[in-house]
């Protein structure tokens, strides 16, 4: 861990705001089978790889790279993630039933300019010893990563923070998230209309209401996660902010005429571009 008491000059409490972690994320030392933390990420690179893919097929998938488990306890893996076939994401967020549930605003909108639908969404990041989260707010147009945030939990405060941290960048005029418990609760609501924002909602088991992050996900994980091991919580902080300042500022999405989401949305693309 990047905690180091004995000779630490910084104290445990300023490491962590210059990384960006809660204090809690530096004492993350979670207990976990090593047989079962394989199959958890054999099934995490199958599904992201196939998200269609039901518990048989995920089997029969480990079988041929030598995993000989029963569909019993690859359900029980999937639940544990979260991973549903079809549903091409990990449902780590819960709809809480007294939380206000928003209408699906993007069916049939054309997505002409930046900063006009935002949204959000959480996936899950590997490390040596378990799981860390991953939050992050995307522009749709420009696909330009506004903000991110690692937690060892599923709590709404990560969530908010990187709210915040976007709306520092500039204002949509909607932001769409799924109906998960963090981006339901009022603290979260209320920030984006006390702006003056419209709210936008997944559509419950609809699977590409959310594309564009979606896309990210698998970007971040094919092209930064399952490249590196990483071993704690400030190696997996470390290696996804290298790799989204590459997302940003060089990496050339075909989408958009193979120009950086950092040109795009903040509109330094020449016109002969």
């Amino acid at each position: 861990m990047f905690i180091e008491k004995a000779n630490s000059l910084i104290s445990i409490s300023r490491q962590c705001e210059l990384l960006g972690i809660s204090q809690s994320s530096a004492y993350y030392t979670p207990s976990i089978n090593r047989y079962d933390l394989q199959l958890e990420r054999e099934i995490d690179e199958i599904y992201t790889d196939c998200p269609f893919y039901g518990s048989r097929r995920i089997k029969a998938t480990l079988f041929e790279r030598g995993f000989f488990v029963g569909r019993r306890k690859v359900q029980s893996i999937m639940r544990k993630l979260g991973i549903e076939a079809i549903y091409p994401k990990p449902k780590l967020s819960k709809q809480h039933p007294s939380h206000k549930i928003y209408p699906y605003l993007l069916k049939g909108l054309a997505i002409t300019k930046p900063n006009q639908v935002w949204s959000t969404d959480i996936t899950y990041i590997r490390i040596k010893h378990g799981w860390v989260y991953l939050v992050a707010v995307i522009d749709w147009y420009s696909r330009f990563v506004l903000s991110w945030k690692l937690s060892n939990t599923l709590d709404m405060e990560f969530c908010l923070t990187a709210l915040n941290k976007a709306l520092s960048i500039g204002k949509p005029d909607i932001f769409n998230s799924d109906q998960g418990s963090q981006f339901t609760s009022e603290k979260f609501t209320s920030e984006l209309e006390s702006k003056r924002i419209k709210i936008s909602m997944d559509g419950r088991g609809r699977a590409y209401d959310n594309i564009f992050i979606e896309r990210l996900w698998r970007s971040v994980k094919y092209e930064e996660v399952y490249l590196n091991e990483y071993n704690t919580v400030s190696d997996a902080y470390s290696g996804l902010a290298k790799y989204f300042e590459f997302y940003n500022e060089r990496r050339l999405h075909q989408s958009l005429g193979y120009i950086a989401p950092t040109k795009i949305h903040f509109n330094i693309v020449s016109q002969s571009a």
